[in-house]
């Protein structure tokens, strides 16, 4: 049997970024190999990740990277599952060189993203999450990611690192941009203009309008104008240019854009864990249940 050296320990943490028990167990399992106890860590990993897979993420961080001439950008969602994980410094720069991966290699999906090489070691990125979902020991997932080019310019805003903004602008100023990002993350705009809602959406707030109207039991053509008027109204709020700006909610964002002669081309808005259905759990519950298992 070999004896289990404190540089042996040291190389294999560096190697894998596992703890210190860790890397010891897998050298003694493999007699001293460190080659053969990073690929043992390696498979124990990728079953803690297989075994995490279906529990809930919903916390996590919004990462956003732009070239420096403005003209590339990526922005991804990264998620776990406690709120203590995502403020930890490694978890936060593990997505931040995610959305750098996606900057660089400028994935169409999430699929050619989380096969993106990620550091100089030729890993990948989906490496690199079941590395850390085992050394964690929570469930973490890249969830989603937009990445482009423009003529024109990306400017972004981060509210924390729980709602991420990516703006495509043409023409205006950085300062315009950053304004425009911002009441984006505040408003919450669905796109950018009326002809972009989706028709069935927009009839099925029509049902639900004509519904509400007829409760009035006004005539058929007083009906036809109270639900035009509310579909104005919807519209306006769900479009970009449509809304009150924040900052000056007597002129729309499309009369500010028109004065400084610019042009939102696209937006993208994330919010961590939207969409995703948290499960509710007694923490009591939660203790009980991990005791009685060991």
């Amino acid at each position: 049997m070999a004896t289990i050296s404190a540089g042996m320990v040291k190389e294999l943490r560096e190697r894998t970024g596992a703890g210190m028990m860790e890397c010891k167990k897998a050298l003694t399992e493999t007699d001293g190999d460190i080659d053969a106890a990073a690929e043992l860590m390696r498979k124990t990993g990728l079953a803690k990740a297989d075994k995490k897979s279906d529990r809930t993420a919903a916390e996590g961080v919004i990462a956003i990277a732009v070239s420096g001439d403005g003209k590339l950008s990526a922005i991804v969602e990264v998620n776990c599952e406690t709120d203590f994980v995502s403020k930890g410094d490694e978890f936060k720069n593990f997505a931040e060189s995610v959305a750098q991966a996606a900057l660089v290699s400028q994935p169409k999906d999430l699929d050619a993203l989380l096969a993106c090489t990620l550091g100089s070691d030729g890993n990948s990125v989906n490496h690199y999450r079941q590395a850390m979902v085992a050394k964690i020991g929570e469930n973490i997932q890249v969830r989603r990611v937009n990445a482009g080019k423009t003529a024109g310019q990306f400017i972004t805003y981060l509210h924390g690192s729980r709602i991420g903004v990516l703006v495509e602008m043409e023409g205006g100023s950085l300062d315009l941009g950053k304004d425009i990002a911002m009441h984006i993350a505040a408003s919450r705009p669905v796109c950018i203009s009326e002809e972009q809602v989706p028709a069935e959406q927009v009839a099925k707030e029509k049902e639900i309008f004509i519904a509400q109207a007829q409760e009035s039991g006004k005539p058929a053509e007083i009906i036809e104008k109270m639900v035009m008027g509310r579909i104005k109204k919807y519209l306006a709020e769900v479009t970009l240019l449509g809304q009150p700006f924040v900052k000056d909610p007597d002129q729309t964002v499309e009369k500010l854009l028109q004065a400084n002669k610019a042009k939102v081309v696209n937006f993208t808005r994330y919010e961590v864990g939207e969409g995703i259905e948290k499960k509710q759990e007694n923490f009591l519950d939660e203790v009980m249940a991990q005791i009685k298992s060991s």
